[in-house]
């Protein structure tokens, strides 16, 4: 009876331990975010996360092995939401032409940004090499996402390669890099340009 009481006791504690830790991880992810929308990304280092979450810096170190780790589990937070709202816009029953296609998904990931100033500061001022790879990642899937839904609706050929797609999300991903260094909302002017381009490079592949 002792031993069963005991095991409870330790599994209790071991729930509350985890609790509390995946606790400090949000407020550790919290603060970087708002560091970021606030102050930039120079200022989200080990050292200001840790002053400004009230959590020694020695102990983020339990949570997070570096900067980057902080950086990487910040963005897959992001980059989930962006994943929903990306098929979510393929879906729209007023998609019907490849500018409508090109307008929906650039629309709500543009409206997520500016939602997000800290995204921005990660994703255009710091972006890192795991950034970069966890991005290419998430490219890709868009890409054939894209590509899938464009020769279903037959608004491509069928024999279209899957690289078009691809190149698309690329020059995509360098429309917003562009926008969102000339202002820090993201210039209206240079996303609606970005969507003429990508319009035009994918009506080539339209059906004759």
């Amino acid at each position: 009876m002792f031993e069963k009481s005991h095991s409870r006791q330790a599994a209790a504690r071991r729930i509350a331990v985890q609790r509390r830790g995946l606790a400090r991880m949000r407020t550790i992810l919290d603060t970087a975010e708002l560091l970021l929308a606030d102050q930039g990304y120079a200022a989200a280092t080990m050292k200001g996360i840790g002053e400004h979450a009230g959590i020694p810096t020695a102990s983020l170190y339990h949570y997070f092995v570096d900067r980057q780790h902080i950086e990487v589990e910040l963005a897959r937070r992001h980059l989930h939401v962006l994943d929903e709202r990306f098929a979510a816009a393929l879906n729209h029953p007023e998609v019907l032409t490849i500018r409508d296609a090109v307008e929906a998904t650039i629309s709500p990931l543009l409206a997520y940004f500016r939602e997000h100033p800290g995204i921005v500061q990660l994703w255009f001022a710091g972006r890192s090499s795991p950034l970069s790879e966890l991005a290419d990642g998430f490219d890709e899937s868009w890409a054939e996402q894209l590509w899938r839904f464009l020769i279903a609706r037959c608004r491509i050929r069928r024999d279209t390669p899957l690289v078009v797609a691809q190149l698309a999300v690329k020059v995509g991903d360098r429309i917003f890099d562009i926008a969102f260094r000339q202002c820090p909302t993201g210039d209206d002017a240079t996303i609606d340009e970005g969507c003429r381009v990508l319009t035009a490079y994918l009506e080539t592949y339209a059906p004759s």
